[in-house]
């Protein structure tokens, strides 16, 4: 068994796919429109979906806002350098929640960023 993706639910597709490719540096995978159902799916990632666990994200036709509810946390993306990554999405004009620094009572440097529709995204210094 492995995981093979999260999804989430966008009001905006172009947007959303937008954010996560020019912002967090994902690909599109692959995308199909699903007229009977009036949906549209989106995959995208850091790789292969074969090799890599990826995002879906669903565009019903006729929503264009969601509330993310108390349950949902966020998505964690590892990144070489958590400064340097929040200061490049700071100039794309894009929500920092949580200025990159030492986590509370740790010291992994992590930080906050907002997508289009709300979702926070973890980003996470790696270990290397």
């Amino acid at each position: 068994m492995r995981l093979l993706h999260t999804m989430l639910r966008v009001g905006n597709l172009e947007k959303s796919i937008s954010f996560y490719t020019q912002v967090l540096g994902m690909i599109l995978l692959r995308q199909k429109d699903y007229p009977d159902g009036k949906f549209t799916l989106a995959f995208l990632g850091y790789g292969k979906e074969s090799e890599n666990t990826v995002i879906e994200l669903t565009y019903n036709w006729d929503e264009d806002q969601y509330d993310i509810g108390t349950g949902y946390g966020h998505i964690a993306i590892e990144v070489d350098d958590v400064y340097t990554t929040v200061a490049s999405i700071k100039d794309q004009g894009c929500k920092i929640l949580r200025d990159a620094g030492p986590m509370n009572a740790g010291t992994t440097i992590i930080a906050f960023v907002e997508d289009p529709d709300g979702y926070p995204i973890e980003l996470i210094g790696s270990k290397l």
